[in-house]
């Protein structure tokens, strides 16, 4: 029996030895906290600006509003709410054109939503609305290209 005995506690040691081991090397491997984050990356310019309004600008709202039932044109709004903004920051005081552009737009996406055309407003007035942000859109976004190709690297 002494033999099974110490067999079974050498057995029962070498498992509890090796998980202890075990949690010995992977403790500390928990200790590290991965690849550091370098802080926010820079301001990504007009270039990226003109990426988001090219997308936007081959949405049937903005082609056609004159066609399309205002509520379907929620989102393509919503997604142009923070391009007045950064149009107007790129814009600064040299470039009033765009400046201006971006208020007309910011002025747009405001009467669409006052005048309830996520949920169905006034046919005409939400058709006028939709209209406004289209021309206003078209201006700020060669606004914003003449930008993007002053401020590209030369190649």
């Amino acid at each position: 029996m002494r033999t099974r005995a110490s067999r079974a506690t050498r057995g029962a040691f070498s498992t509890v030895f090796g998980a202890l081991a075990a949690l010995i090397l992977l403790s500390g491997c928990s200790t590290e906290a991965g690849p550091t984050a370098k802080g926010p990356s820079g301001d990504p310019g007009p270039g990226a600006l003109m990426v988001k309004l090219d997308a936007l600008t081959v949405d049937v709202c903005f082609r056609t509003p004159e066609e399309i039932p205002s509520p379907d044109c929620q989102k393509y709004v919503t997604q142009l709410a923070s391009v007045p903004g950064t149009a107007k920051k790129f814009a600064g005081t040299e470039h009033p054109g765009l400046a201006e552009a971006a208020t007309e737009l910011g002025k747009g996406v405001q009467s669409y939503r006052e005048g309830g055309c996520d949920s169905g407003g006034d046919e005409k007035a939400c058709s006028g609305a939709l209209g406004d942000i289209s021309s206003a859109l078209d201006k700020v976004k060669s606004g914003v290209a003449e930008l993007a190709e002053a401020s590209a690297p030369a190649s």
